[in-house]
């Protein structure tokens, strides 16, 4: 869904801190809750939209999903690094994390599906579309034995597209 290249640059990630206490570990894993509930909103909502066919409506969300994406692989890269610390303090916690994730791949799965069928459906349209244009647009002749004369490249139209619509 990304009509239009971003502007600015993105801002670099944090660099990855080290876990060290009980504290800094809660403080990581909600961290990381939050962002996934909140790209799970972003997510949630764009795919409700493309499923009502409000395209242009999703596209407003991409800049808000791409912060939390970034936040979200900074979150990730954290964890990643005190794995080993959670799961010797708080395992429990470490497992809840990992079943939060769990609910967002499939959420995610589900959204990667809609976008999937909203872009086949829509590439059908066109490509329909175009079948139809060329077939209007390409005279019926027959060669001298009665077989149906392949159209010449100068009958072939191309279809151009909008995409700032």
């Amino acid at each position: 869904m990304n009509q239009h290249p971003q502007a600015r640059p993105a801002p670099a990630p944090a660099p990855a801190r080290a876990i060290s206490t009980p504290t800094e570990a809660r403080k990581l894993a909600e961290e990381l809750m939050d962002v996934m509930s909140g790209l799970l909103g972003i997510i949630e909502r764009e795919t409700e939209l493309v499923r009502a066919g409000n395209v242009r409506e999703a596209i407003r969300l991409e800049e808000q999903k791409g912060e939390l994406s970034r936040r979200y692989m900074v979150a990730v890269e954290n964890l990643k690094n005190a794995q080993k610390y959670l799961a010797r303090v708080s395992p429990e916690l470490l497992t809840t994390l990992r079943r939060h994730h769990d609910t967002f791949r499939a959420m995610l799965q589900i959204n990667l599906t809609v976008l999937a069928t909203a872009h086949a459906v829509s590439e059908g349209i066109v490509r329909g579309v175009n079948a139809e244009i060329q077939r209007k647009n390409i005279p019926n002749t027959y060669t001298a034995s009665g077989q149906r004369a392949a159209p010449g490249p100068r009958n072939i139209t191309p279809l151009s597209v909008s995409r700032s619509l």
